[in-house]
């Protein structure tokens, strides 16, 4: 094993502790600056944002940034890549979902308002999208700056990292989604039932009356995995099927 791959394995390891962190974080609203935090980090960048396009609307926003000084940026930093059509943005949009260095969709990149923008805001020369497939009408974008290039094993360990990015952020989003209809949902510990954010999110899917195969399709997750959390949200209260957990879930003011 080269150098390299050693320490894209080790990052990548990384990665799944910040995974862990993430889910079990009751506070979906500062886990994209503790990802793109860790981003930065692990790929060895100089700017990372975690940003939202409405696809029809061509509005968005960032939820994520790093480093801290991209705060000055951020406000209207979205509606200007959708203004003006900024080529990773685009391919996002379109439904691509691959890794991709914007030099490699957009070849005379160095010469466009885009690269001189990059450069002096930012001091960046190259840019590497990771879009993260989710709801219709919804895309996802990490976006991460470099001055100088993104190599294949950079795009490739991307690609790598992508499942686990599309899995924490569709449970921030769920779980973001579920705090909002029940603000019980932000107690890392409600009724002194000891759940984890994650159970709660799943346990608010369930009481949605989704199946496990169904919470499984919008956590990016197996269903195997689903019903492991399941096991543990009936052994936490003392319930053992669907039914009764929902309705002592409700009683309780867990779940709305």
């Amino acid at each position: 094993m080269t150098r390299t791959q050693q320490l894209q394995t080790r990052d990548y390891e990384r990665m799944l502790d910040l995974a862990v962190a993430v889910l079990e974080s009751d506070d979906p609203e500062s886990s994209w600056q503790l990802i793109t935090g860790q981003l930065l980090e692990t790929v060895g960048c100089d700017s990372v944002t975690f940003s939202v396009v409405d696809s029809a609307l061509r509005t968005g926003r960032v939820e994520g940034w790093a480093p801290q000084r991209l705060a000055q940026f951020v406000g209207d930093l979205v509606q200007r890549r959708v203004r003006q059509r900024h080529p990773l943005v685009t391919y996002t949009v379109g439904g691509e979902s691959e890794p991709v260095t914007v030099g490699a969709i957009y070849a005379r990149w160095r010469h466009t308002q885009w690269y001189s923008e990059a450069r002096r805001d930012f001091g960046i020369t190259e840019q590497l999208g990771l879009p993260l497939p989710g709801a219709p009408g919804t895309a996802r974008l990490v976006l991460m700056g470099r001055d100088g290039r993104f190599s294949p094993q950079d795009v490739a360990f991307a690609a790598r990292l992508q499942p686990l990015l599309i899995g924490a952020a569709n449970h921030i989003q769920e779980l973001r989604r579920l705090r909002t209809a029940a603000p019980d949902l932000t107690t890392a510990h409600p009724s002194g039932h000891g759940l984890t954010p994650r159970e709660l999110t799943v346990l608010g899917l369930l009481a949605e009356g989704l199946t496990a195969s169904g919470i499984a399709r919008r956590l990016s997750i197996s269903p195997h995995t689903v019903n492991r959390h399941l096991e543990k949200v009936y052994r936490k209260l003392g319930t053992n099927n669907r039914v009764s957990t929902v309705l002592l879930a409700q009683q309780a003011g867990i779940v709305p």
